[in-house]
């Protein structure tokens, strides 16, 4: 059976169901009438069975209506929200199979109580029209839980790149050079590399690369350095060596269409990553800079040169190995975007293990916290030349919590285009695992903060970086205050 068969399979045992109880009518009754036996019309109601024609027409006559009203796959007001799920075929293009969910435990669940079921759905559409959430946006945040599912690691990927090296006899050492990915692309898999590819179309030149399927072509950038450049060849790698039919065409995800673009996506950038970042050197590399005597922002941007590396594929590489390799699961990846003519500040990905941190995204339009570092160095970007990278560590303890991170932020100018800045930040939970790990924790040179998530919600007094009135805390007292007249009365 298809996906869609077995989405009409449980409107159709909702539909009997429904038209069962109108009528008044036990499984025994309609057993009698319609010639069916009791298990067989209980599997029709679940969803787990769909009869035939005939036997279609004698149910319907049974419960007092049409074989067409009985077929029209319409439930009624009440049940309309759980109609308009399962048409959209939306739960089949989430990644049910990746958490070990089945479909039809979900159609259980909807089957033995349709009307709580498609009340609560209905609460979940309209909080997405409110937040005007789109499809995709479910997709990425299924896509970051799998990710924390696996600690954002993952052997096969490791050892498709592996076999990949093995089968394309690259060269041992790192980076490998553009121009032998791109060569491989060319002899390897027919493809047609077009150095400038977007210069005739200005409205494309916010993507690095588009790939046209029809004539195997690859247009760049022609503002790709050549390590962006490497990047966006070890993808085109990965979607071909891995068989990726499902995929975008351009370089970053526009709006996708179902879920396994996304995820194929995830695991093309990872592949590339893992390309060109080897596993056990890096591994080797992460564990001396744990090992310094005192905190050395150099030496971590040197690590980043030794692997030619942009920030994004470096931090990247970084969540896939320190949880694996070191034990270190209690960590989350930021990324800002900063918009240095507003003074506005944006998260756009973020990465929580082990479990939700207190650091991430507030869709709620409210002034993160400036007492960041991730934050606070990105309001120092106009004193830093182009291309430049600057780094800072802080150890951020969170207000009203027992929660202190250490956070290794860069920051970069000129992303994607100029007047907006990008800091990337990774933070480590501080416990006594990370105490054992990383030599330089205790350097008193190492700033520490207090920090909160946003202005709007922290009650610090004396913040001069505030950027907004702690609005949702006088709110919170002023409701404590009316519950304490209200007790008093």
């Amino acid at each position: 059976m298809s996906a869609k068969t077995a989405n009409e399979k449980i409107i159709f045992g909702l539909k009997v169901k429904q038209l069962r109880q109108e009528q008044g009518l036990s499984f025994s009754d309609l057993s009698k009438t319609s010639g069916m036996s009791l298990s067989y019309l209980n599997e029709i109601e679940k969803g787990k069975k769909f009869p035939k024609q005939d036997k279609v027409k004698n149910l319907a006559k049974a419960l007092g209506t049409t074989k067409e009203e009985l077929m029209n796959g319409q439930l009624g007001r009440h049940l309309a929200p759980v109609t308009q799920l399962l048409q959209s075929n939306f739960l089949n293009e989430l990644p049910l199979e990746l958490f070990g969910i089945e479909l039809s435990k979900i159609a259980d669940l909807i089957a033995q109580a349709p009307t709580r079921v498609g009340a609560f759905i209905s609460t979940l559409l309209e909080l997405s029209r409110s937040y005007a959430l789109r499809e995709e946006n479910f997709y990425f945040a299924a896509l970051r839980s799998y990710l924390e599912l696996h600690d954002n690691y993952f052997p096969e990927l490791e050892e498709a790149v592996e076999a990949f090296t093995r089968k394309h006899n690259l060269p041992g050492f790192r980076p490998v050079p553009p121009r032998t990915l791109g060569g491989v692309l060319e002899s390897g898999y027919g493809y047609t590399i077009v150095p400038d590819g977007l210069k005739d179309y200005p409205d494309l030149r916010i993507f690095r690369a588009v790939y046209q399927p029809d004539k195997k072509q690859l247009l760049l950038n022609g503002d790709l350095t050549p390590v962006q450049r490497g990047f966006q060849y070890g993808k085109e790698l990965a979607f071909n060596h891995l068989r990726l039919a499902e995929r975008a065409n351009t370089s970053s995800l526009l709006r996708s269409r179902v879920f396994e673009e996304v995820l194929n996506h995830s695991k093309a950038t990872y592949f590339s990553v893992a390309l060109h970042i080897p596993l056990q050197p890096f591994v080797e590399s992460i564990r001396g800079f744990f090992a310094l005597p005192t905190w050395d922002g150099g030496a971590f941007l040197q690590l980043m040169q030794r692997y030619n590396a942009t920030p994004e594929m470096f931090y990247h590489r970084l969540t896939n190995v320190i949880p694996k390799f070191f034990g270190l699961r209690e960590l989350f990846f930021l990324r800002f975007l900063h918009d240095s003519e507003n003074d506005d500040f944006t998260i756009d990905k973020e990465l929580h293990l082990n479990r939700r941190h207190h650091p991430h995204e507030n869709g709620l339009f409210e002034h993160y916290c400036r007492r960041w570092v991730s934050l606070s160095l990105l309001r120092e970007m106009p004193k830093t030349a182009a291309g430049e990278i600057r780094i800072d560590v802080q150890r951020s303890h969170y207000y009203g919590t027992e929660d202190e991170y250490l956070c290794i932020t860069v920051a970069r100018v000129g992303y994607p285009k100029p007047g907006k800045n990008v800091s990337l930040t990774l933070g480590f939970l501080i416990n006594d695992k990370l105490q054992q790990t990383i030599s330089w924790l205790n350097d008193p040179a190492i700033p520490s903060r207090i920090v909160n998530t946003t202005c709007e919600r922290c009650p610090i007094t004396d913040c001069a970086e505030r950027a907004a009135k702690p609005v949702i805390v006088s709110k919170r007292e002023k409701l404590q205050r009316v519950r304490a007249a209200l007790k008093e009365l």
